[in-house]
């Protein structure tokens, strides 16, 4: 029996689940760990910029480069060299006329190209035995109590800085003026003989802190120029050789050491002991 003519066909529709509205996933905490990884890294990097010496900065940025060895010879395996480089001393030939950094020709020994490093390193220990002495780490110093309330050391590129400098209730110099009192005389005479133990070149750089009001003729820069030149004069009245001052510069106010720039802690020496090796 056929069905009616003017019947419509039936069409059946078929729906796939999609799961319906599922979570996003978890990209987004990878994300935020990654984040939170890179911060910590950045705080660990500014607190290592802040808490450590350059000297010890230099030895870190040398421990991730990958051009500089972390030892002077590096091992070398147990292969045909027994362990050693091809630039060990045993490695090289051992005839002819050639020379090794162990054994420099003499064209090398008086170009001084073979000590240069040597020189360097025991610099840096004899700035460093100064430094000792002055802030008593090695366990003794040549430096009264009173004095080592006005000194702090640091090692820069340029040298070791001895950083001289005001209290709050003990100035270095007479008020606003460039006559030193009696402790800054005390601490030059301590200076000479601590630093006896090097021949390094001197630099004596003045700084004071900044006035509380604008004047027609401010007097900072004078006065800096003149406790340095003061300086000066009292290191060499203490028998040190005058040669050895090569510089003498004053800075006024434009670099001061706290964020307070009217502070007397802005009112300070430095007397640098340069570098000859570099």
């Amino acid at each position: 029996m056929a069905g009616p003519a003017n019947g419509q066909p039936i069409i059946i529709k078929k729906k796939k689940s999609g799961g319906g509205e599922g979570h996003h996933g978890g990209a987004w905490k990878v994300a935020y760990a990654d984040f939170v990884t890179a911060m910590m890294a950045f705080f660990l990097l500014m607190w290592l910029l802040n808490a450590t010496t350059e000297k010890q900065r230099k030895g870190i940025a040398d421990y991730f480069s990958p051009t500089i060895p972390l030892n002077r010879v590096s091992g070398g395996g147990d292969g045909a060299f027994g362990g050693d480089t091809v630039f060990a001393e045993d490695a090289l030939p051992q005839a002819g006329t050639g020379a090794t950094s162990v054994n420099p020709s003499q064209e090398a020994k008086a170009s001084g190209a073979q000590s240069q490093p040597f020189e360097k390193e025991q610099e840096e220990q004899r700035l460093e035995e100064v430094r000792d002495k002055l802030m008593a780490l090695s366990g003794e110093s040549d430096v009264h109590q009173e004095m080592m309330k006005h000194i702090t050391t640091r090692v820069t590129d340029e040298g070791l800085v001895i950083e001289l400098f005001d209290t709050d209730t003990v100035p270095l110099f007479t008020a606003e003026t460039a006559l030193p009192g009696a402790l800054l005389e005390r601490i030059a005479a301590m200076l000479v003989r601590v630093t006896s133990i090097v021949k390094n070149p001197m630099a004596v750089e003045g700084h004071v802190r900044a006035r509380p009001i604008v004047v027609n003729q401010n007097p900072v820069w004078d006065l800096s120029t003149g406790r340095a030149e003061a300086m000066r004069q009292l290191l060499i009245q203490q028998h040190l050789p005058d040669a050895r001052v090569i510089r003498v510069t004053g800075h006024a106010d434009r670099e001061p050491a706290v964020r307070n720039t009217m502070s007397p802690r802005n009112n300070r020496l430095e007397i640098i002991l340069l570098r000859q090796v570099k």
